[in-house]
């Protein structure tokens, strides 16, 4: 499903960068356990990250797999001695126009039901819809489509970035393409009479491709990134922007951030954003950052007293050691000011493979002279899962939660695995 997404190039080139290896380093000693490997019947292949309920139950979706091969939407709840007992909550591709293809984290509303995006599907041209799963008698979840793109109609198409509410329960997401002008979408939901949901475009992109989620910050403004566009000394690098909406209810888009500014500095976001207390922004890049061309960076946008925006480069990663490099996914920020996230290449590999790499988990400590230390807890195996695209989230005792693509124990992937769920219990 992900062929949808424009970035081939990075995972073609990727052979070539990690030809440059350097001897094993030492990493944390973090523990990791996976709690789940897939087998193809139960999903296959998840892209996404997880949410917790209440409870502690873990939430997530799977891009293929299940009873129809269209994906699914799966909870794991914990049982007695540690372990975990997985439950498809739902398989896409039962009837015509259904969706398929999730790739992106769910999100709870207040009541318990569900909602999230489907690359693929839907009522029209195969370009997606929004979804939502609503809990029933016994255990039964319900599904309903509550939106499907329409690329044909100068709607947007394939959302790959999971939903935000506001305040008043609208919903809001990304399209990677699409729109008026054909390079993407921002687009809101909003809820009607008998369970009706309209949509409405809020932004069309010219040059842009916005593949990451959005947030809100306190005063109802969108933040969000573009995989492409920038400025004319580099228009594909991407941007961190802005949209910020009207007394008339239009919605106009600032560019914060343009990469590619310097030699060190990021291209290509493909994640989200996150705030820290004090209205800083921090994000990931795919590619650009002082070490090599296609290894990524992390970053944060502060405010200056202008109203401005200045970036700052807290890790470049680096192919020539045994860092990770390529981070598909956001950050996550714990108690202490740490910021933890993944690389979906990278890592030790003579852990995975002499020819290959399977992704890492890091975290970023920040010091008291503003600069950052990374730590690599886990280096991926691939009996233990390889390849996490996903964000991570933690849980009240500090541990990590997150998927992986490929690995694990399951069967019907022939030999590359379906995919897992694992914990980390941090050093």
């Amino acid at each position: 499903m992900r062929n949808n997404r424009p970035l081939t190039l990075f995972v073609a080139a990727f052979t070539v960068v990690f030809g440059f290896l350097t001897t094993p380093q030492l990493f944390a000693t973090s523990k990791e356990k996976v709690l789940h490997s897939f087998n193809r019947n139960d999903g296959a292949s998840p892209y996404a990250g997880l949410i917790f309920d209440a409870a502690g139950n873990l939430y997530g979706t799977s891009d293929g797999g299940g009873a129809f091969g269209g994906g699914t939407v799966f909870e794991l709840t914990s049982g007695a001695g540690g372990t975990w007992t997985e439950t498809v909550l739902y398989n896409f591709g039962a009837g015509d126009g259904d969706g398929g293809g999730p790739e992106a984290s769910l999100t709870f509303d207040a009541a318990g039901n569900l909602y999230g995006t489907t690359v693929a599907g839907g009522m029209y041209c195969g370009c997606g819809t929004v979804f939502e799963l609503t809990p029933g008698a016994g255990g039964t979840w319900t599904e309903k489509v509550l939106h499907s793109f329409n690329v044909n109609d100068g709607d947007g198409a394939w959302p790959v970035a999971g939903l935000i509410f506001d305040a008043a329960g609208n919903l809001y997401g990304t399209t990677p393409s699409g729109g008026a002008l054909g390079r993407g979408t921002v687009f809101e939901l909003t809820a009607g009479a008998g369970g009706t949901w309209t949509e409405t475009v809020l932004y069309n992109f010219g040059a842009g491709n916005p593949q990451g989620g959005l947030i809100f910050d306190t005063a109802g403004n969108l933040y969000g990134t573009t995989y492409v566009g920038g400025t004319k000394a580099c228009p594909n690098c991407g941007t961190v922007f802005e949209l910020t909406k009207g007394t008339n209810g239009t919605w106009t888009k600032k560019v914060l951030h343009n990469f590619g500014s310097n030699g060190s500095d990021g291209r290509n976001p493909v994640a989200g954003l996150i705030f820290d207390a004090a209205g800083n922004l921090y994000g990931t890049t795919l590619a650009g950052g002082a070490h090599c061309t296609l290894c990524g960076a992390v970053f944060e946008l502060t405010l200056t007293v202008g109203g401005g925006w200045k970036e700052k480069i807290l890790h470049s990663f680096d192919n020539n050691t045994n860092d990770g490099i390529q981070p598909f996914a956001s950050l996550i920020l714990d108690a202490a000011g740490n910021l933890y996230g993944t690389t979906a290449y990278g890592g030790n590999r003579y852990a995975c493979g002499a020819d290959s790499s399977c992704g890492t988990v890091f975290r970023l400590t920040p010091g008291t002279n503003g600069k950052w230390t990374e730590k690599v807890l886990h280096s991926f195996a691939r009996t233990d899962g390889w390849r996490p695209f996903a964000d991570l989230i933690l849980d009240a005792a500090g541990n990590l939660y997150g998927t992986t693509t490929k690995g694990g124990a399951g069967s019907g992937c022939n030999d590359s695995g379906c995919g897992t769920v694992f914990e980390i219990t941090p050093d």
